[in-house]
């Protein structure tokens, strides 16, 4: 018996674009909650958000009922992280602050068994693996999982294309903030210099046969990133979808000097 098919990881092979949101709450019910608002995807953030193993397997857990792919964003790309998250039975991880070809080419080994990779292979006493129910784990399930890879700095941004040359890559995201801010402009990721360089990655990744990631939560920029090539996109995030409308409603109805 296989490893299941991973939606998110085939749909990004076809081409398709899938829309997903952020999880920061680091809670289980409002995980739940957001698996049933429609997004083809959710990010279970362990890098911002107060996460550990623990919370991070108990929220793939509640989001196997939903039909969004949870995404695992584990806090560095460390071997012996990636190898928890995917025995935990995330199949698609993104790794932050990836900054040289070399790195690129460990976390491809991270998640991949020997004897082309350095995965541990334990699968018998995972949940990934069923606690030993699907039976072919060991030798199916490098097909299915999706390694997607966070350039956010001056210095990825410089070995962008030596990346994209590492094969068992499957997508780069980039982040944003941290480009905003190392490039001097911090907070200002809709600086001009800022935008040119996303759009200009996202153009070069998709050029590369990968598949482009963005967080975006201005429509004008999501639609620039939709029309350089972004394939995963993420459009909100459910800190920032409670935490603004609470203030609005507070504004509302609590006057202000």
């Amino acid at each position: 018996m296989p490893v299941p098919v991973n939606p998110f990881k085939q749909a990004l092979s076809a081409g398709e674009t899938v829309f997903g949101c952020w999880l920061g709450l680091a809670d289980t019910f409002s995980a739940e909650l957001m698996g049933t608002a429609g997004f083809d995807w959710l990010l279970i953030d362990g890098e911002h958000a107060p996460n550990d193993l623990r919370s991070i397997l108990a929220q793939l857990q509640v989001l196997a009922a939903s039909p969004s792919h949870p995404i695992v964003r584990v806090p560095v790309g460390e071997t012996y992280l990636m190898k928890q998250m995917l025995d935990a039975g995330a199949q698609t991880v993104l790794v932050p602050m990836v900054e040289s070809a070399e790195q690129a080419r460990q976390l491809v080994r991270d998640v991949t068994y020997p004897p082309h990779g350095d995965r541990g292979v334990g699968y018998s006493l995972t949940r990934a693996a069923r606690f030993s129910r699907i039976t072919d784990y060991g030798t199916t399930a490098d097909a299915q999982i999706c390694l997607l890879l966070q350039v956010e700095n001056r210095k990825g941004m410089a070995a962008l294309d030596d990346i994209l040359a590492v094969e068992g890559v499957d997508g780069v995201f980039i982040g944003p903030a941290d480009l905003a801010a190392d490039m001097g402009h911090m907070g200002n990721a809709q600086h001009p210099d800022v935008q040119a360089a996303i759009m200009d990655a996202l153009r070069r990744i998709k050029a590369a046969g990968k598949a482009p990631g963005i967080l975006s939560t201005r429509d004008e920029m999501t639609n620039d990133a939709l029309a350089a090539g972004a394939q995963f996109v993420a459009v909100g995030a459910d800190v920032l979808l409670l935490s603004q409308y609470a203030q609005a409603l507070a504004r509302k109805w609590i006057p202000r000097d």
